[in-house]
């Protein structure tokens, strides 16, 4: 049985009780729209998280009619899963319930900021920002007509823009699979697509090819440039019937400072016959090249309101960068040795205090089945509400993150590990002091994931400043400490440092000798240790 109890979503559908296709799990609506919701959802095989996206099929009303749906869905998802380009979010499983009653699609999960959210009447975007959101747009809908896919509802809710500035188009596909025979209307009467960016020969129920989706980029070319949309009107009947009919108004009489040669770039694709627009994605692309930031260029000029948001030119100013600095995160330790053994029990609301402890328990139960991705999800769930009511460096909340880190270490997810070791190091040391063991705890576990991650010359600094405080607190053969010995001699061997690694090990075998005996296990392993690497310098 799934943790996740059957309840109405917040767009009125009923959650399944049952993982779908016994492995997804469906944990919180993150959406929803007229082709059905989206679910923040969890692969219980992979352990990892994903987006469920289920599809509303309101022609389904026969057998015949369902097995017509099953074919076009599974024909579709397969031709959508063939956009190969990292601005089209991976499509992972497509599932059709055995009564046709349910329809899914499990897709990669996309964390980002809609176009919508850039869009302001009153603080217009940057052209730089906006010819790049464009452009890449062009180029994901290049690789999309390439397969090829015409998406039939591009517009600002459906295209996010990632932290690294990378811009995602999203339900590729779908409109597709909801068409409708020859007409493309649902059975309900309304058309696919929505009005405001829709071409006029959807308009007119005629063929929609690649061309179709450049009207839909004009439509979003313009938004983005002068915050408004390209028509306005009281109805999706006006909306439809001024793109068929209505010539649409110059950019430069709402924005003086666009480009010339840009606003004459959305007229073209904004013409109401499709063979008088560009060429294809690929050529709107070229026309863009001059208004994006060249190689090594500064940021453009953003208002504060921007700043908050990621920066679309950020792909075009430093292409292929590194991961920035900071996105950091072994014999790696159950997270149930470390720290202490329950979360503090003061806490001011009895809700939270209930919350936190029904987060734990899920968590350590999804640690029973390895699901490490999913546990430390869990418990980031309940830190966020308990951060903003204690605030995040309170005893509560910092145990909560200790938690969390510790999963992510055991499952392997290093780097975000690392920089929660080092931020809860910096958060102890303000509580409790530099001496306080949390901190020292932190250091530890943050030298362990610098080693893992071959930083080696960080991690020997790190392991040698615990080290020298375990010796003045503790003593050198402590269970901690004898650790982080082992440790320094394996980080000193994976160096090639031999004679330093067996100047550890040495003594630290003489200490377990002493205190362990020789037959115990530790002693025996750090004795294999040592024999090898003296084989090495040999």
């Amino acid at each position: 049985m799934s943790h996740y109890l059957s309840y109405a979503s917040e767009s009125g559908e009923t959650v399944p009780e049952e993982p779908i296709a016994g492995r997804y799990e469906l944990i919180e609506e993150i959406g929803s729209g007229g082709m059905g919701a989206v679910w923040r959802g969890y692969d219980a095989v992979l352990d990892r998280e994903v987006a469920v996206k289920r599809i509303r099929h309101d022609e389904v009303m026969s057998p015949e009619a369902a097995e017509h749906f099953a074919q076009r869905f599974t024909r579709e998802a397969r031709v959508t899963a063939r956009i190969r380009h990292h601005g089209v979010p991976q499509v992972y499983d497509a599932v059709l319930e055995s009564s046709y009653d349910q329809v899914y699609l499990v897709m990669e999960l996309v964390r980002g900021v809609s176009l919508r959210a850039f869009i302001d009447p009153n603080h217009p975007l940057p052209i730089a920002w906006a010819a790049a959101m464009a452009a890449q747009v062009g180029t994901v809908l290049s690789h999309a007509h390439s397969v090829p896919v015409v998406h039939r509802d591009l517009k600002p809710d459906n295209v996010l823009v990632a932290d690294d500035g990378t811009v995602k188009v999203l339900d590729f596909g779908i409109a597709a699979i909801l068409r409708k025979g020859v007409t493309k209307l649902t059975v309900a009467g309304t058309y696919v697509g929505t009005a405001e960016y829709m071409a006029p020969e959807q308009v007119r129920c005629a063929k929609v090819t690649p061309r179709t989706d450049l009207y839909a980029l004009g439509c979003l070319l313009h938004e983005l440039l002068c915050g408004r949309p390209l028509f306005d009107g009281p109805s999706d009947f006006d909306f439809r019937q001024q793109h068929v009919s209505a010539p649409p108004r110059p950019l430069r009489e709402l924005r003086p400072d666009v480009p010339p040669e840009l606003e004459k770039l959305v007229l073209e694709l904004l013409r109401k016959n499709p063979e008088r627009r560009p060429t294809d994605a690929y050529a709107v692309y070229e026309r863009l090249l001059p208004f994006l930031p060249p190689p090594g260029s500064s940021p453009p000029a953003a208002d504060g309101r921007l700043r908050t948001v990621p920066d679309p030119t950020l792909m075009y100013r430093r292409p292929n960068a590194p991961r920035p600095q900071g996105e950091e995160a072994p014999t790696v330790p159950d997270p149930t040795a470390v720290g202490p053994s329950g979360p503090p029990s003061t806490a001011p609301d009895t809700g939270l205090r209930d919350a936190i402890k029904g987060a734990v328990e899920h968590a350590n139960t999804l640690l029973e089945g390895d699901r490490f991705s999913q546990a430390a999800q869990v418990l980031q769930d309940v830190i966020t509400p308990a951060a903003n009511l204690l605030g995040l460096e309170s005893p509560r909340v910092l145990w909560l993150r200790m938690r969390r880190a510790l999963i992510l270490q055991v499952g392997e997810d290093t780097r975000r590990a690392l920089a929660e070791f080092d931020a809860l190091a910096a958060a102890y040391v303000r509580a409790a002091g530099k001496a306080s063991p949390e901190a020292l705890e932190c250091r530890r576990m943050a030298a362990y994931c610098r080693a893992e991650l071959g930083q080696a010359t960080a991690a020997l600094r790190q392991f040698r400043e615990v080290l020298d405080r375990l010796r003045s607190e503790e003593g050198d053969v402590s269970p901690t400490a004898r650790d982080v010995r082992k440790n320094i001699a394996l980080v000193l061997l994976s160096e090639g440092d031999i004679d330093a690694a067996i100047d550890v090990l040495e003594p630290l075998h003489q200490d377990l000798c002493l205190v362990n005996g020789l037959d115990d296990e530790e002693t025996k392993e750090i004795e294999d240790i040592l024999f090898r690497a003296r084989g090495a310098r040999d």
